[in-house]
């Protein structure tokens, strides 16, 4: 059975909660209660949990390092587990897609996103799959103010469908490979159905 890191980004602390930068912890929130498993073990200064899901042994890891350290938790977790970088999936927050959309990139550049620079920076690379939940743009051009505000209550509501989604896609990638996965969601907003 293949191992792998699913690292969720986020902020710890209830300030961070729900906002948008906090997509990846609220994917694996979503992801625990519809596994009926818990994040709460702390180790690798995060807090971890584990879950057997598509065939794959799944380390859900929240790191508890604000994001501009993620790359150190993730790190420790790659290193303990001896696992080589392509089996780490990031789930992120990604303002170059719209709310209801989420995304699997193979690789790639940080995008100005700290938490990803942080990961390559500890890594030495970022070629790791990617799952980018779309939070869209702010509509004045304040992109930290966006990132760190919360999502809307209409976006509260709805962001279980595309948590739901978002999981649909990592079964797929698990069990068919990751091109496979892309060629069926990349285009999808999971709002319209």
């Amino acid at each position: 059975m293949s191992t792998y890191i699913v690292a969720g980004l986020g902020n710890p602390g209830p300030t961070y909660q729900w906002t948008r930068h906090n997509a990846g912890f609220l994917f694996l929130d979503r992801f625990a209660d519809r596994e009926r498993i818990a994040i709460t073990r702390k180790s690798f200064s995060a807090l971890s949990g584990e879950v057997n899901f598509a065939g794959c042994r799944l380390i859900l890891l929240k790191p508890q390092t604000f994001m501009n350290l993620s790359g150190v938790s993730i790190m420790q977790a790659l290193q303990f587990y001896k696992l080589p970088i392509s089996n780490l999936i990031v789930i992120h927050d990604e303002l170059d897609l719209p709310y209801g959309t989420v995304r699997f990139k193979q690789g790639g550049g940080h995008g100005g996103h700290n938490g990803l620079r942080s990961i390559m920076e500890h890594l030495g690379k970022g070629d790791f799959p990617r799952l980018r939940i779309g939070i869209g743009k702010s509509l004045h051009g304040d992109s930290t103010g966006h990132v760190l505000g919360k999502f809307t209550p209409e976006q509260m509501e709805n962001l279980p469908l595309v948590c739901d989604g978002g999981m649909q896609m990592l079964e797929v990638m698990l069990k068919e490979g990751l091109l496979k996965s892309m060629s069926l969601f990349n285009n999808r907003n999971f709002l319209e159905g």
